[in-house]
């Protein structure tokens, strides 16, 4: 065998194996932050949002024709010394399966709400493959629960792949304020998904007070809309003032944005600001959001 084509066979074997291991499975972890119904007390409500990518779990025959994936997800709310002020593990399975080329497989979701005290906190999820061996995932994000007692202050934002809803039926951990939330996972606004949607709540907010709410939506690395809205509400008496609003994806480009909801006084003077990250891409196909179970 020629010197040449020896040496070009185990670079062949090689890139042959890499085609055909299976990328590595995605966590997409998101976490909002809300002031506590229980003004006394010191601390937030925070609603942590998982979502497993069904795409890249392995699936096992279980029976003839049935495949299936199972995740295993570990949930954890670390302080500032190491220890754990709320630690969970679930395990989520997609549906059964009964050809695995399928081009599309569908996500899975986990919704939990928290009651943590005020503080600083990082945000961790581990994500284990039950069917591939060292398939250990983590991701980490910062997470703050601090509200003020006086002061006007936005809760964080919550991207939606729905406009918020009107629910009537038992309160659950997919209604706040009486609206039921379907998250966008990572504030990813995909192939089909021409709208993006969001919710806030406003606390503080003197009881009847005009507010002018404004939001845009810009490239991270601009300083022109691609995308703006303007919305009035009125400071609501007992509860937080829902803020709502949606803007028109349809010509924005892929790439990544901010989203920036201001909220102002009949003076035009700004009461608060907060902001979100978005994703466009409109060739691919977003994970569906967690939704509460019909």
């Amino acid at each position: 065998m020629p010197v040449r084509l020896r040496l070009f066979l185990p670079l062949l074997v090689l890139l042959s194996a890499l085609a055909a291991a299976p990328a590595a499975a995605q966590l997409l972890l998101d976490a909002a932050t809300f002031r506590n119904d229980d003004v006394a007390v010191k601390g937030g409500v925070v609603e942590v949002y998982a979502t497993v990518s069904g795409q890249h779990l392995v699936y096992k025959r279980r029976a003839p024709k049935v495949y299936q994936a199972a995740a295993l997800v570990t949930l954890e709310a670390i302080r500032p010394d190491g220890t754990a002020a709320y630690q969970e593990t679930i395990t989520l399975k997609p549906p059964v399966l009964r050809d695995t080329t399928a081009a599309i497989k569908n996500p899975i979701s986990f919704q939990k709400r928290l009651l943590l005290p005020a503080g600083r906190y990082t945000l961790r999820g581990q994500l284990r493959d039950q069917n591939r061996a060292a398939s250990t995932i983590i991701v980490e994000q910062p997470l703050v629960v601090e509200f003020g007692a006086t002061k006007p202050q936005l809760s964080n934002l919550v991207l939606l792949a729905r406009p918020a809803s009107r629910s009537g039926i038992e309160a659950n951990n997919f209604i706040r304020q009486g609206l039921t939330l379907t998250r966008a996972p990572g504030g990813l606004y995909a192939r089909g998904q021409e709208k993006l949607f969001f919710y806030a709540e406003l606390y503080n907010a003197t009881v009847g007070q005009p507010l002018v709410v404004l939001y845009r939506l810009r490239p991270v690395a601009g300083k022109a809309n691609v995308a703006s809205g303007k919305g009035l509400a009125q400071g609501a008496e007992g509860r937080p003032t829902v803020l709502t609003g949606e803007l028109d994806l349809s010509k924005v480009p892929a790439g990544s944005y901010s989203l920036t909801l201001e909220v102002r006084d009949a003076k035009n003077r700004v009461l608060s600001t907060q902001t979100s990250s978005v994703q466009r891409n409109p060739t691919d196909y977003a994970p569906a959001g967690a939704t509460m179970p019909r």
